[in-house]
């Protein structure tokens, strides 16, 4: 499969070969930032047993709380389409932002000023030092795609989106859609 260079915004597609990896099975990755140091992104389809109320018990919603990747899993982030209220959001790409204020956030969800469509939570992060992301490319762990959905890629449904861009990449891809998360179960 022909990829694009990796950049802020892109999507990462765990490829098919990396069965086994507890973090990276099948995830699709948005990357938040991607620079010569390194690169920082989120598991957009993995979501843990948790809401945000969970977490935080301030705020009363039930907005789902994703496994955003392996480091600092103890930390909560997010992205969000709404910088006009959100103060101190760092635009990642096309309509897409990454922090800002959370007392902020707490308080716009308890005013029901924003739903579940405009922001997403995760515990931790995917994390590259320099260069570890281009070797993982070269060996063939990811596919680096566009992200054509734009910021309606947070309201995206985390539950066939794997399977669906194999379908996209056809070939030898569409077989994997329909094979097992776990090998072992075929």
């Amino acid at each position: 499969m022909i990829t694009i260079q990796p950049k802020k915004g892109n999507l990462l597609i765990a490829e098919p070969t990396i069965i086994g990896d507890i973090s990276f099975n099948r995830s699709i990755i948005l990357l938040a930032d991607h620079s010569p140091e390194g690169s920082i992104g989120f598991i957009l389809n993995k979501p843990l047993e948790y809401d945000i109320n969970d977490l935080v018990p301030e705020v009363e919603a039930t907005f789902k709380v994703y496994n955003g990747g392996p480091v600092e899993q103890d930390n909560l982030y997010f992205i969000h389409k709404i910088p006009h209220l959100i103060p101190n959001s760092i635009e990642i790409s096309l309509g897409i932002y990454w922090g800002g204020d959370f007392n902020k956030v707490a308080e716009l969800i308890a005013n029901r000023n924003i739903s579940e469509s405009d922001i997403k939570f995760f515990l931790g992060y995917s994390g590259w030092d320099k260069n570890q992301l281009e070797e993982e490319l070269k060996s063939n762990s990811w596919v680096v795609t566009e992200n054509t959905y734009k910021n309606s890629i947070i309201e995206k449904d985390y539950e066939s989106f794997w399977k669906e861009k194999m379908l996209e990449f056809g070939d030898d891809y569409s077989i994997w859609s329909n094979a097992p998360e776990n090998p072992n179960y075929n």
